[in-house]
């Protein structure tokens, strides 16, 4: 991996429990049905069998995934964020384009991302555009529809614990 792999507490919290879900509750329970299958005779015709060694390929391959993207890791808390004026990563930006609709979008890694609850890749091309823009700034951003211009209406980050 040639860069960190910026993530907030909680997606790297949501990716250990991934992690030892997968390690400690469905690999176990797998391999329990694949020796069973295996005990019942001939493996070339055993749906359980043959069904369940694709299955346990697909979670090694998803434990060494996410083994890999935890030992990158670097947690970035937005709360102890201390520029909270600028847009950096983790902050809940509210942008408008040229027809006054609204949007709120969270600068988050690139493994929590959900488009559809407004979390984007700190890395996609709207975050790079809105990286270090304060209230009131206009950035443009390239988008395959074309260009928009955005205005940065609020910044926000989450309240630091003590």
């Amino acid at each position: 991996m040639d860069r960190p792999n910026y993530i907030t507490p909680t997606g790297y919290h949501m990716m250990q429990a991934r992690y030892r879900h997968l390690l400690g509750e469905e690999r176990p329970k797998l391999v329990e049905v694949i020796s069973w299958a295996a005990g019942n005779g001939d493996r070339s015709e055993n749906g359980d069998y043959i069904y369940g060694r694709k299955r346990l390929r697909e979670i090694d391959r998803e434990l060494g995934w996410l083994s890999k993207r935890m030992k990158a890791a670097r947690i970035v808390d937005p709360a102890q964020q201390t520029e909270r004026h600028r847009v950096l990563f983790g902050a809940c930006v509210t942008i408008a384009d040229e027809d006054d609709a609204q949007r709120t979008l969270t600068l988050v890694g690139e493994d929590e991302t959900d488009t559809a609850a407004g979390r984007i890749s700190w890395s996609s091309p709207i975050a790079h555009a809105l990286r270090g823009a304060t209230i009131g700034d206009v950035r443009r951003v390239d988008l395959p529809g074309g260009t928009k211009d955005y205005e940065i209406m609020a910044i926000s980050y989450p309240t630091p614990q003590p």
